[in-house]
């Protein structure tokens, strides 16, 4: 039996609203690999029960957890899908299409764009779109950098081209889940800073936020999203408040290093 061509990988932690719909978009893969962060609902039964191969190891940060997946894989290539994404047939067409013309190495990994859908309404502006991602690599050429615990970067070795068809989104259902998002990510966001050397002034912590929003508003096009650019880019004002409070913070108190709750 030849060996697969490409392993589709999840990391995953209590997915079960999303982990089965995913994997049933990854059918045509050679192989589905769940990484599962010891979830305490049914994610590791429902991935089983969908075929995929489960592995549990507990998460340190995403960027190790990720390269810890490519050391597992046993394809020539891997694509990372997260829980909430999902894969369309076109977009797996393209993906087996430009593995088999992959012949002279000519590229270690591919972008491929996002439809990112928030309270139901696929955003069109404000950063959220294409919003490539570097997921299709080529093992023995890529891996994460380890001083990005979040947000992850890929190093990767020689080319990446870029793939036309998007993944599928679905970020969030309810702002709640946005604010749950921001008592998880903006304490990895203000380590990550802290550790750069970034100062704070009187002024940064309010003058961030106010950036950042002009940022995805304005320059990145956000109001053509009306109602929804404007509740999301202003979110993101307010989550880069919270990631300054914290750096502030860990100025005068430094924080466990994974403190990030």
């Amino acid at each position: 039996m030849s060996s697969p061509q490409v392993v589709a990988v999840i990391l995953a932690h209590d997915e079960e609203r999303h982990i089965g719909e995913c994997l049933d978009s990854l059918a045509w893969a050679d192989q589905r690999l769940v990484v599962d962060d010891f979830s305490t609902d049914r994610t590791a039964e429902i991935a089983r029960d969908r075929g995929a191969k489960v592995v549990q190891h507990a998460l340190e940060n995403f960027s190790a957890q990720r390269n810890r997946a490519l050391s597992m894989a046993g394809a020539e290539w891997v694509l990372f899908v997260d829980a909430d994404e999902r894969v369309t047939p076109e977009l797996a067409a393209e993906v087996r299409q430009v593995i088999a013309y992959e012949n002279d190495r000519a590229r270690n990994g591919w972008w491929i764009p996002r439809h990112n859908y928030m309270l139901g309404h696929r955003m069109r502006g404000g950063g959220w779109y294409p919003d490539h991602q570097l997921r299709l690599l080529r093992r023995g050429k890529a891996r994460y950098d380890p001083a990005r615990p979040v947000h992850e970067v890929v190093i990767l070795e020689g080319e990446a081209g870029t793939l036309q068809n998007p993944f599928i989104h679905y970020n969030y259902d309810t702002v709640a889940q946005f604010r749950q998002k921001v008592g998880h990510y903006t304490g990895y966001e203000a380590q990550i800073l802290h550790q750069q050397g970034v100062r704070l002034r009187p002024w940064t912590t309010l003058l961030m936020p106010v950036r950042e929003f002009w940022r995805r508003f304005v320059m990145l096009r956000g109001y053509r999203d009306h109602v929804y650019g404007l509740l999301f880019c202003g979110l993101m004002g307010w989550y880069t408040f919270v990631t300054y409070r914290r750096l502030g913070q860990l100025r005068r108190t430094p924080l466990p290093p994974h403190a990030g709750g």
